[in-house]
This record gives C-alpha cells, structure tokens and sequence, in this order.
C-alpha cells in the first residue's frame, strides 16, 4: 500500500476515533441512549401513576363528640361576633425630629402616616370602642364594617389614661349588631379568651387562647392588664377579646415584644378589662369627656430602702413629695412629706396602686385616708375632686360664644407660652416656656416671668402649647389654677383664681 494512502488512512480512523469519543461523551453528559440503551425517556411523555386516597377520617363524629362539638360551637360564635368588629382606617399627621447631614442643628418635620387598627361596636346606635392611641392625632377616620362597607366615623371623646377612645358612626337610622359588655371582674385565668380584629391590615382574623394572668402591669400607664396568649399582632389594638359567650371581657391594648421597631406576638398580650372600658364608655357618653377622681397630690413615691431610713417610718406606704394649693388633698389637711398608707381603709403600697384606685373613685364622694405624719398616725376625709374638669360640651350654636369666652380668659391671664426648644425636648425635657407677660396681666401680677417653663397644670403635666391652653382655660373657668414652674434650677407652685366663663 503506498504511503500516501496509508497517511490518509490514518488520519480518517484518527478523526474518526475523536468524532466517535465526543459524541459518546455528549450522549452520556445529556443522559441520551446510547445506540438505543440506557439514558432518561424522553421530558414529553408521561406515565400514570397509581394514587388511592384516604376514603375516611381517622376518627368518627361518634367517637369525639366534645371535640366535634367544640367545633361546631366555636364556628358558630364566631360567625355571631364578627358582624360587630371593624377595622380602622385612619391618616395621622406625626412630627419627626431630623438632624442635617454634618451639622448639629435639628429641625422638627411632619410626615402624613396612615395607619390601621381594630374596634367592636358596643351600641346598635352604631358607638364603636378602640383604643386612643390608635385615633391619636389622626386627621381623617373611616370605619370598615363586616359586610365590606367604609364608613366615615366621628370621635364622640378619648381617655388618654385608660387608653380608650369612642368612636361614632355616620349613618343616618340604621341599627348595628352590637357586643355585650362582661363582668371583668368575674375573669379567671385558664379562661378561654378570642382576640378578633385586623392584624398587619390583613383584616378580620380569629385567635383562641386563654387568660394567662391578672392585674399586669405593662408601665407605669397601663395597670392592672389582662394577659393573655391569644394571639395579637400590630393592627389587633381596639379589638375585642372575648369569653365564650361573645361576651367582651376586654380591649386587646399592647403586646410585649423585645423588638420595639418590628413587634410581633411572643405569646404575651395586655388587654384593658371591660369593666374599665364599660365605665368610661359610659362617662365619656353621659359628659363628652373622660372623668377620674383626683385629689392633688404629686410627686408620689414608694417607700424604698432609703426612705425608709430617712423617716421614722419602716412600713409600706406612699410618699407625698408636693401637694397642690386648695386642691382636695390640701384642703383636707394632707402635706407634704405624708405617707400614705392606706386609702378607703385599705392598705397602699405603690403610686400605681393609689392612683387606680383614686382615678376610679367617684367624684364628690367622700374618701378616708390614713397618713404617718412622722410618729404619729393621723386620719383624714377628702372630698374626691375630678380630673381636668373640663365642664359640660358645648352645642354647634354656643361654639362661638365659648371661643370668646376662652379667649377672654387667655386675656385676662396675660401670657404666651412657647413649645420647649428642640434641644430641651431631645433632653426629655416636658412643658412649656413663656414667651410674653403682658404689664399688669395676671400673670405678670403673680410673678410670672419670661423664660420660666411651665411643668404642669393642677398636678397635670403639660405636654405642648395646645395642651397647656387647653388646660388652662377649662381649669380657670371653674376653679382656681396652680402652675408648677420651673426657673432655673428651682421649682414652685404659682396659683391663679378663678376666671368665670362670660356668659
């Protein structure tokens, strides 16, 4: 053979051989047959397969009667309940505090939040109990209801201290389903609670479990708490928790959570007991205003180690650090640096504590208290005041009679106050400052001075300019007015008489 044709030869069985080796390679690497064998069946066809699926459950009605009536019960009360909580659509103008990239100056903002919240309609006239930090500073409410409709909702009044707003619909005749208030105080833990509202605006959700514990106390704010771990979420606040009639037993409030910029539920949940809600709801109805007994006392401490050995005095008891001039407490003979140690004949053992019960007391009603006024024991009766009388609401006819009389009134006072400056208020600091003391104004003759801050109104402390007016004016329309004051580093009280409201 000449060599030419076996170099030629060669090099087709050398392509060959690397052609041949490829193509296995590839067949094998895509998982193809190879000549006719082995490799995957084709992506595009399909063989049945064979599924025999369960026919019965592994249970029988007959067998779980209890569990399959505690179905049937529970469904049922939900499907009763649900008609009478709504959700809670509102829009919140907050303030923001913001620092300029690379300087030190701050500069306040408002930002247009909305937010959402739960609530439970409590009156076929369509009132709605929530919460009032759920409606706090909002511009616009509207209400949806069970079947789907948005309704608009007007704020009849809100109690700060017990955290309750009430809320009423707008529309004209008709009748709303409505849940029954319970005897809290027949509560026990182990009970079964159900928290039903809007958790996250995913909108009505049911959550079952039990009353956990009593008289928990959150803060120094929120006392005496149901607990519970039924599940609530951001967005359940102002819903109902309830027994298992559909009673309301409480108002689902807070939730302890160890994240405070992304809570979520860990199993403890705070709820304000309905008996609480029940009385100012029915307050708040009655007058337009939350109502709460008061006496005047401030400064209310309890009694810890070093005060113990600072008085002669080693019991339990409160300590008064300042009492308010002609307030029910002054006028009954209490000072300061008393101790009080019991309260209705009942013994006291921390501010909280007192001011529960003195905020639920009835106003005008008589109440007893015993004080250690250094070695001695000495008893006393007050006459239960109220908190911020506010008086009796106005009708849309008299609104602008009672502007000028509250303008008369801010007149006559004499002076202008001021929010605190950004740096005071990044300090924590709380109140007000005077801007302007008018020459022979009332404040300018009881020694009010630029630059003073203004702490608190009757024992009360002020948070802004509006709320300080706002407190003036209703106080020094009915009674004389204290204003605690703050110059320099020292502190007093300065009393202004009365200003009767013109007629």
């Amino acid at each position: 053979m000449p060599d030419a044709l076996k170099r030629s030869l060669a090099l087709f069985l050398v392509f060959a051989f690397a052609f041949l080796s490829v193509y296995l390679f590839r067949a094998w690497q895509g998982g193809h047959p190879i000549f006719g064998l082995g490799g995957e069946p084709p992506k595009n066809q399909f063989t049945s397969e064979n599924a025999t699926l369960a026919s019965e459950p592994p249970l029988t009605e007959e067998e779980v009667p209890g569990l399959a009536r505690q179905n049937a019960e529970m469904t049922k009360l939900v499907e009763r309940v649900t008609p009478s909580v709504v959700s809670i659509d509102i829009d919140v103008i907050k303030t923001k505090l913001f620092r300029y990239p690379g300087t030190n100056r701050i500069q306040k903002g408002y930002e247009r939040v909305p937010s959402l919240g739960s609530g439970v309609i409590v009156s076929e006239e369509g009132h709605i109990v929530t919460n009032h930090h759920v409606i706090e500073g909002y511009e616009r409410i509207r209400v949806t209801l069970h079947d789907g409709r948005s309704l608009p909702a007007t704020l009849i009044s809100s109690d700060e201290i017990l955290d309750i707003a009430v809320l009423r619909l707008k529309s004209e005749g008709e009748t709303f389903a409505a849940l029954k208030f319970a005897d809290s105080d027949l509560v026990k833990v182990g009970q079964l609670a159900i928290a039903i509202g809007n958790p996250f605006g995913l909108g009505e959700s049911v959550t079952v479990g039990h009353i956990s514990a009593r008289d928990r106390s959150y803060s120094d704010k929120d006392r005496d708490l149901f607990q519970t771990d039924a599940a609530i979420n951001p967005g359940n606040s102002g819903g109902p928790l309830l027994n298992h009639l559909g009673e309301i037993i409480g108002i689902n409030a807070s939730i302890y959570s160890k994240n405070s910029k992304r809570p979520g539920f860990q199993g403890i949940g705070f709820s304000i007991p309905a008996n609480d809600v029940k009385r100012s709801f029915n307050i708040i109805c009655e007058k337009g205003r939350p109502v709460y007994g008061y006496l005047g006392l401030g400064g209310l401490t309890a009694m810890d180690g070093y005060l113990k050995s600072a008085f002669p005095y080693s019991g339990e008891g409160v300590l008064v650090m300042d009492v308010v001039p002609d307030s029910p407490a002054d006028l009954a003979g209490i000072k300061p640096n008393d101790i009080i140690t019991s309260f209705n004949n009942e013994g006291v053992t921390t501010p909280q504590e007192f001011l529960t019960r003195l905020q639920r007391s009835i106003v005008g009603s008589e109440c007893t208290l015993s004080v250690q006024r250094g070695d001695q024991v000495k008893n006393f009766t007050a006459i239960v005041g109220e908190v911020d009388p506010f008086g009796t609401p106005f009708s849309d006819e008299t609104s602008k009679l009672r502007l000028a009389s509250d303008n008369a009134i801010k007149q006559e006072v004499g002076l202008n106050v001021e929010n605190l400056p950004l740096a005071l208020q990044a300090r924590n600091v709380q109140g007000v400052i005077i801007s302007e003391v008018r020459p022979n104004s009332l404040a300018d003759k009881y020694g009010l001075r630029r630059k003073d801050i203004i702490r608190g109104v009757n024992g009360i402390q002020v948070r802004n300019r509006g709320d300080f007016f706002f407190r003036l004016v209703a106080s020094a329309a009915v009674q004389k007015t204290s204003l605690r004051i703050r110059r320099g580093h020292q502190e007093t009280n300065i009393l202004l008489p009365q200003i009767p409201h013109a007629d």
